[in-house]
């Protein structure tokens, strides 16, 4: 049986995480599972789940209340104020 884990990606009630980005020019905030997190501009969902280091197999992506479909993660860009909402599958019983 599969279990739904929400899986907290960033910490709560701090500044928004920038880290990794010193060679950014330009970031944009967004929502990510309910924290606010800088990334840089132009970055995909994709690129958002690498950086986090999570398998693209083994989660589920909502951007602004609807389901980002997997085959297009590398195609949806980020913008400021965007609100994502990542479930990470694990393996249980």
């Amino acid at each position: 049986m599969r279990q739904i884990v929400n899986r907290r990606l960033a910490g709560a009630g701090r500044a928004p995480d920038t880290r990794g980005m010193s060679d950014v020019t330009e970031s944009v905030i967004i929502s990510l599972n309910g924290e606010a997190r800088g990334v840089p501009a132009g970055l995909t969902v994709a690129g958002l789940l690498g950086e986090l280091g999570l398998d693209t197999r083994k989660v589920a992506v909502e951007r602004n209340r609807e389901i980002v479909p997997r085959s297009t993660y590398a195609a949806v860009g980020l913008a400021a104020g965007d609100e994502l909402e990542i479930v990470h599958f694990i393996g249980g019983g």
